[in-house]
C-alpha cells in the first residue's frame, strides 16, 4: 500500500492566504502591533505559530500554550471569560497587548478581546459579517448571515443595514450547514463562540481571528473603538449567558411541564415591570428541505425589545445544565456604555419569576454567567 502524509497547516494556510490580505495584517505587526493568543494547548497551536508568527511577523511568544497535549495542560480548552481567565486578566491589565483571542479544543470556536475590552460571541458575529468587504475573500459582499436562535439578534440589523438575508436557526451547526451549501449565507455564528463562513461547513477559530486582525489592520482602530463604533450605527444588543449546571433531572422536567401548560397565558402579562409580548417554543422550518426541528427551547419577548431564552443544554449523571439567555437592545443614540449585567438586571429579574426558578431549582444565581 501507498501511504501519502499531508501536511493540513499547510492546505490551511494556502486557503487562508486567498481570503485575507495577509500583507497589511503583516505590516499591523511590523507597525509594533501585540497580539496574545491562547491555543489552550489544543489543535490550533501548531496552526497559530506557523500562521501568525511565522508567516504574518508577529513577535515569537506572540502563541503560548501552543504545544497540543492529550489532557490540554490539565486545563479546560473552553475560550470564554472563566475557562481562558488568565488571557482575560492580561487583557484587562495595564500590560495589556493590543489584542487578544482563543480557541477551544478542536480549533472550531474562539474568544475575541481587545485592550481593556471582552467582545461577546454575538457581538462578535455582528462585526465580522458588517466588515468582511474588508477582506479579499468577501470583498463581493455577503449572501446572507445565520444565527443560532440563542444569539442576539446584532447580526440581524447588520443583514437588514445591507440588505441580505438573515436566518435564525436551532443550536447545532448542522442547520447552518443547509444554508451554507444552498448558498443562502456566507457567515454564520452562535453564542457559544463558534463562528464560521463558506470557505469550510464548519465552525473555525483561527478564521474568525485572521478576519478580526484584517478588519483591524484596514481599519487602523483598537477592538473597543471598532465596537463602539458599530454600536453608534446599528445600536447595542446588550447580552448575557446564565447557566445552571447539575439540575436534578425531575426538577428540570417538572419545570418544562409547567412551562408548556402556561406559555399560552404569558402574553400581557406583567414581570418585574415588563409586559410579555409573546411567548412561544420555537419552531424551525428548514427552508431548504422543509424539515421541522420542535422544542428547540422558550422564547419570551417583552415591550421594548428585550428577550429571555431557557433551554436545556447537555445531560449528565449529576443532572441538566439549563442555559438562561438574557438580551435587551439599546438604541444608537442611548446609553451605549453600561454593563451587561446591569442593562439586563430587569430582564434578569422578570425571566426569573416567569419561568420560576426559585420555586424549581431553589436558586437564582448560576453557576457560570458570560
Amino acid at each position: 500500500m501507498a501511504i501519502r502524509i499531508v501536511d493540513p497547516v499547510t492546505d490551511y494556510l494556502d486557503l487562508m492566504e486567498q481570503l485575507f490580505d495577509f500583507e497589511a495584517i503583516r505590516d499591523l505587526f511590523s507597525s509594533g502591533f501585540m497580539m496574545r493568543y491562547d491555543a489552550m494547548h489544543a489543535v490550533t497551536g501548531p496552526y497559530a505559530h506557523i500562521i501568525l508568527e511565522d508567516r504574518l511577523g508577529a513577535p515569537r511568544g506572540t502563541v503560548v500554550n501552543g504545544t497540543p497535549s492529550v489532557d490540554f495542560g490539565g486545563q479546560h480548552p473552553d475560550p470564554n471569560p472563566i475557562r481562558a481567565k488568565s488571557l482575560v486578566t492580561l487583557m484587562m491589565s495595564g500590560d495589556a497587548p493590543d489584542f487578544g483571542a482563543a480557541s477551544d479544543g478542536d480549533g472550531d470556536r474562539n474568544m475575541i478581546l481587545g485592550r481593556g475590552s471582552y467582545v461577546t460571541p454575538s457581538d462578535s458575529l455582528a462585526i465580522l459579517a458588517a466588515n468582511a468587504r474588508l477582506a479579499p475573500g468577501y470583498a463581493g459582499g455577503l449572501a446572507g448571515i445565520a444565527r443560532s436562535m440563542p444569539t442576539s439578534a446584532a447580526s440581524d440589523r447588520v443583514a437588514e443595514s445591507l440588505g441580505i438575508g438573515s436566518y435564525e436557526v436551532p443550536t447545532g451547526w448542522k442547520f447552518f450547514s443547509n444554508l451554507l451549501d444552498a448558498g443562502l449565507v456566507s457567515i454564520c455564528g452562535e453564542e457559544s463562540a463558534g463562528t464560521g463562513s463558506n470557505h469550510v461547513r464548519e465552525k473555525d477559530g483561527l478564521w474568525a481571528v485572521l478576519l478580526w486582525l484584517n478588519i483591524i489592520a484596514k481599519r487602523n482602530l483598537p477592538v473597543a473603538d471598532i465596537q463602539i463604533d458599530h454600536w453608534r450605527k446599528f445600536g447595542r444588543n446588550y447580552y448575557s449567558r446564565h447557566d445552571f449546571e447539575e439540575v436534578r433531572h425531575e426538577k428540570a422536567a417538572e419545570l418544562a411541564d409547567a412551562l408548556a401548560k402556561t406559555l399560552k397565558d404569558l402574553p400581557g402579562q406583567n414581570f418585574a415591570g415588563l409586559t410579555v409580548q409573546t411567548a412561544r417554543m420555537f419552531t424551525y422550518v428548514d427552508p431548504v428541505d422543509g424539515s421541522i426541528s420542535s422544542n428547540q427551547g422558550v422564547c419570551i419577548h417583552f415591550d421594548g425589545g428585550g428577550r429571555a431564552v431557557l433551554r436545556p443544554s447537555g445531560t449528565s449523571a449529576d443532572g441538566v445544565t439549563l442555559r438562561l439567555y438574557l438580551e435587551t437592545y439599546e438604541a444608537r443614540d442611548g446609553n451605549l456604555l453600561r454593563t451587561p449585567q446591569s442593562a439586563l438586571m430587569t430582564i434578569r429579574d422578570a425571566a426569573c419569576g416567569i419561568f420560576r426558578l426559585e420555586e424549581y431549582l431553589g436558586r437564582t444565581v448560576p453557576a457560570i454567567v458570560t
